[in-house]
């Protein structure tokens, strides 16, 4: 598959949620009562009408079998207990079986491997790549995997359980304590306090493991990742490593050098581990993977998974979790990521501004501190742990979203990540049990209203959206459809916005800037205040000599109305007056000369 002309585009489906036609959303509902999405669902109807969005890579979310409350037991798979399980349909970053997949995603559980292929297959013959989450710092506490290969062993197997590290340890011990379930908050209970013969505020674990967090105490704090436990990748409780280090040299090497030099080095097991499950996934056919959390883990160790990702599939889109700017070059650089979330400084600075809170001032400023590695800083304005743009606690409003959507789109070269249900507004306004308000939840069983509307029992036509959402849909595909094939999107960023805040009408709620090559030119001004703005743009000298613009009037076409606007050149001086309505965004777009 051809890399786009424009920008990489990824959409982010909960694959749970994703098809799941079913309206009542009981709070802590089961999957018979509140339905669940399947494999299946993602039929070709949503492929191509993710594929005209201009999507090239969808990531699966949930796809590892992790920990549930549902009987499985017919079908070999062990009974989770609900006190050490996030929500009744299971957090699924607690994975349970890195060879398998969840047996809630497939209308045959038998046969849950099979649908999943089979999805993969229908989503490579619509040209769209599939990539799925891998957790490497932690696992559900009770992992047991049914679907590994001959000779592999599960995670603590072998374990040396007596001592709290061993460098070939998969987790950590708390040696002669064993583990307490934490103290759930009042009015608070596991599966909302429904019986279940499991749940008796127990959970058999001795010696207690070190919980997914890093937290050391056998009863961790309900606010603890209490449900996982940690992966030891040979870091020594101390914090002091227990492997070979990179040579600083190795910045800025290819992945076949960081191969050849992991060859023949003796590695913790738990590398060997996750490196067999990475290249078992490549081997299903995915084409790349989502790392979360991956600052918890030493970069050393994504230097010998990543690379030998690279040397098996160099196309294979490797995205990772990392909160921390200092962290952003090693795990580049030496970790071999391909793309890192820009969400520390750019997108924490564009919420702000979408509140009311921020200035544009602070957006661009973000920007140009990762101006150098901006090609690696994936942008997004939700995703499954942000807060959903038209909730009350964020914007409270879908339409916030259009302004910032087109900045976050086209001020950079990385990919933009679109979250099922944000282009249609959804509000993630739900109480779903273990899930609270404001985020659509990950741990339980439910229905997304706005999403449903799209969805449209698996016709996937939009048959049941309001004509708000249908025409705030149209402005994501209209955006994202062009970012995918834009040519200016690969070009220099020129930022115009300090220049144009001593000018009349414009102001901190404003954003302006150009971008373009040789192909293609665009100006995009974005208006983030709920009034109407008006003011006469101006293009620097540079700007105009380096686009080797011409005397007299020149004709640019807007993106979403398509209408025609003048840009008059005099004199090297370029300038068009513009309005804006509230909440809006204009992207001009000038052909090569």
């Amino acid at each position: 598959m051809q890399q786009p002309a424009g920008k990489v585009v990824i959409y982010q489906a909960f694959t749970r949620l994703f098809g799941n036609s079913n309206p009542t959303n009981k709070a802590w509902g089961s999957a018979s009562e509140n339905g669940v999405g399947k494999f299946n669902d993602i039929n070709d109807a949503a492929l191509l009408a993710l594929k005209q969005m201009g999507v090239s890579h969808l990531w699966l979310t949930g796809v590892p079998h992790h920990a549930l409350i549902a009987d499985y037991s017919a079908y070999g798979i062990s009974a989770d207990d609900p006190d050490v399980v996030k929500g009744r349909a299971g957090s699924p970053y607690a994975v349970k079986d890195y060879y398998s997949v969840n047996p809630d995603l497939a209308v045959d559980p038998a046969q849950r491997m099979a649908e999943f292929k089979a999805l993969l297959q229908r989503a490579h013959r619509h040209g769209i790549r599939v990539i799925i989450d891998i957790v490497p710092n932690h696992v559900a506490r009770h992992y047991q995997s049914l679907g590994k290969p001959a000779g592999v062993r599960d995670f603590g197997a072998d374990d040396d359980t007596s001592v709290e590290y061993a460098r070939n340890n998969n987790f950590y011990y708390v040696p002669g304590q064993a583990f307490e379930v934490p103290v759930y908050p009042a009015g608070f209970a596991p599966l909302g306090g429904e019986a279940h013969p499991l749940a008796d505020g127990k959970f058999g674990e001795n010696p207690a493991k070190w919980t997914g967090n890093g937290a050391r105490a056998a009863r961790p704090d309900f606010n603890d990742w209490f449900e996982t436990v940690k992966i030891n990748y040979g870091v020594k409780p101390d914090g002091s490593y227990d492997f070979d280090r990179l040579p600083a040299d190795f910045a800025n090497r290819p992945a076949a050098e960081h191969q050849a030099f992991w060859q023949g080095k003796s590695v913790p097991d738990s590398w060997l581990k996750f490196r067999d499950i990475t290249q078992f996934w490549l081997d299903v056919g995915v084409d790349g993977f989502r790392y979360d959390m991956a600052e918890m883990v030493p970069v050393e160790f994504w230097s010998y998974l990543n690379s030998q990702i690279k040397q098996k599939n160099p196309d294979a889109l490797l995205l990772a979790e990392v909160y921390q700017p200092q962290l952003y070059l090693d795990f580049i650089q030496l970790g071999k990521m391909d793309y890192l979330y820009d969400k520390v400084g750019f997108y924490d600075s564009l919420k702000l501004l979408m509140q009311g809170k921020g200035n544009a001032s602070a957006v661009l400023a973000a920007q140009q501190q990762v101006q150098d590695i901006d090609r690696h800083m994936l942008k997004f304005l939700e995703n499954h742990d942000e807060q959903r743009i038209a909730s009350p606690e964020f914007a409270g409003n879908a339409l916030k979203g259009k302004p910032a959507m087109v900045v976050s789109t086209l001020i950079g070269t990385a990919p933009t990540m679109l979250y099922f249900g944000q282009e249609v507004g959804e509000a993630g306004a739900l109480a779903s049990g273990f899930g609270q308000p404001s985020r659509t939840s990950i741990f339980d069983y439910a229905g997304v209203p706005a999403h449903q509307g799209w969805l449209n029992a698996g016709k996937y036509d939009g048959g049941n959206l309001t004509p708000a959402q249908r025409k705030l849909r149209e402005f994501y595909q209209q955006l994202l459809q062009f970012s995918a094939t834009a040519p200016a999107l690969r070009g220099e960023l020129y930022p115009l916005h300090q220049q144009h805040l001593q000018t009349p009408g414009y102001s901190e709620q404003m954003l302006a800037f150009a971008r373009g090559n040789a192909a293609q030119r665009l100006i995009v001004v974005a208006n983030f205040a709920d009034t109407a703005a008006r003011f006469k743009l101006q293009l620097p000298a540079e700007l105009v000599q380096q686009w080797q613009l011409n005397n007299g009037p020149l004709t640019l076409s807007e993106l979403f109305s398509n209408n025609a606007m003048t840009l008059q050149v005099d004199a090297g001086v370029a300038t068009m007056p513009l309005s804006l309505k509230a909440n809006s965004a204009l992207v001009l777009v000038l052909p090569a000369n």
